[in-house]
């Protein structure tokens, strides 16, 4: 009783193995692919350009410190009343007025100068980081565009190799038919240039795809050559959520830290008019029957010729501050402009793919049947069939280059007008 149930539970326990192998090449398969969101993690991850903008942040944080801080000391070492005549000429040791000096002299910036640099370089921290933004929707803009352009070459030669097979059933169709008496001898040649022109259709598409794989390559690496799996997002874009959230346009978000560094350099200039002012202390060595001394100074700048001084620095300052408002109000202009363009299209994008797909595309599927019907029932010609054929391939590589479009529309518009806190941190 024992072999029974011991021969049974064999193949259950290859069936098992064999299950585990078959999920085990799924897994590895899937984890060979590249999908929408792994695209663009990757890209973020490994873009030299967001590198380059992670160093020039540090480089703004490192600028932070020595911004407030006193410029270096100097140190002074020299002579005071040396004799050069006389029989005591340059003679350190016998002139009770001779000295031997060493001093240390610091100058001290005002605090409204020290205040402002430390506000300029803060500002330039915040610059950094806003530009690390802009580099990094960017990325993943022109990643996921480039995602979806290949995943659209790809669907367009699926469809090219699936019309291979169909064509070769029609040309059988078509000797069927001359072997039966029917049609005409130029019939058989027509199925031949369908199937040329078919191919013609795939080496264009190819040449596309490598080019697509090319650009996904730019931002991926060798990552770019992986195969394509899953689809892209399908946002919920609407035109009062994307107009409610432009102020987070990337070119509109680096306005606010370029305001604070003009500000603060604006405060810099304005401190000029203060004066500064700095301390020299000295220790003087005389001859030994002499007692050695000690020196104070304290020095104060003395702005008095503002007029050609800081005055001209001052409205150098608020010049640029009025041309960057004025600036920003041109950049808000042109992106509420460009939202408007931009959602039109994405509109007009939308309703042809639905008119493509729900239409168009059906209208070419049922010509076809009706023209190949005809043609087989003797009431049709070949040539009809083979112009309906064409009709369709080309509706249906409209189809899948619309959808594409509006998909990459939408993430254009997604990119540069969306809420996009917190994705591909």
């Amino acid at each position: 009783m024992l072999l029974p149930a011991y021969t049974a539970a064999r193949p259950s326990r290859r069936h098992g193995l064999l299950l585990a192998v078959l999920l085990g090449l799924a897994s590895s398969a899937f984890a060979q692919s590249l999908t929408f969101q792994k695209a663009l993690a990757t890209a973020v991850s490994d873009t030299p350009a967001l590198r380059a903008n992670a160093a020039q942040v540090d480089a703004a944080r490192y600028s932070v410190t020595p911004a407030g801080e006193l410029p270096d000391p100097k140190l002074a070492l020299g002579i005071d009343n040396l004799p050069i005549q006389g029989q005591d000429r340059y003679s350190l040791t016998k002139d009770s007025m001779t000295m031997q000096r060493i001093g240390i002299s610091q100058d001290i910036p005002n605090g409204a100068k020290r205040d402002a640099r430390i506000a300029a370089a803060n500002g330039r921290v915040e610059l950094a980081e806003a530009q690390t933004r802009v580099t990094r929707l960017t990325v993943l803009r022109e990643t996921a565009t480039a995602w979806i352009t290949r995943n659209t070459v790809e669907q367009q030669l699926a469809r090219i190799d699936a019309l291979v097979g169909e064509n070769s059933l029609l040309a059988n169709a078509v000797r069927a038919q001359l072997a039966g008496g029917k049609g005409s001898a130029a019939d058989a040649v027509m199925p031949r240039q369908e199937a040329a022109m078919i191919e013609e259709r795939r080496d264009e598409l190819a040449a596309r795809r490598q080019q697509a794989v090319a650009a996904l390559k730019r931002w991926l690496g060798s990552d770019g050559e992986l195969p394509l799996a899953g689809d892209p997002p399908d946002w919920n874009l609407s035109r009062d959520g994307l107009a409610h959230t432009l102020h987070q346009h990337p070119e509109l978000a680096l306005f606010e830290p370029r305001t604070k560094v003009l500000d603060a350099e604006l405060a810099e200039a304005k401190a000029g008019k203060r004066p500064d002012w700095g301390v020299d202390v000295a220790y003087q060595k005389r001859a030994p029957e002499f007692g050695d001394m000690v020196s104070v100074q304290l020095r104060l700048d003395l702005p008095v010729f503002s007029g050609s001084r800081q005055d001209p620095q001052i409205a150098a300052r608020q010049a640029e501050r009025t041309a960057l408002d004025a600036e920003r109000e041109a950049t808000l202009r042109e992106h509420i402009a460009m939202l408007d363009a931009d959602w039109a299209d994405y509109q007009r994008l939308s309703n042809a793919s639905k008119r493509q797909r729900d239409i168009l595309l059906p209208l070419a599927e049922e010509k076809v049947r009706l023209t190949t019907a005809a043609w087989r029932g003797g009431k049709g010609m070949l040539a009809d069939v083979i112009t309906a054929r064409r009709e369709r391939i080309d509706t249906e590589l409209k189809a899948i280059a619309v959808e594409g479009e509006r998909q990459q529309m939408a993430v254009r518009l997604h990119y540069a007008y969306g809420d996009v806190s917190g994705e591909q941190q």
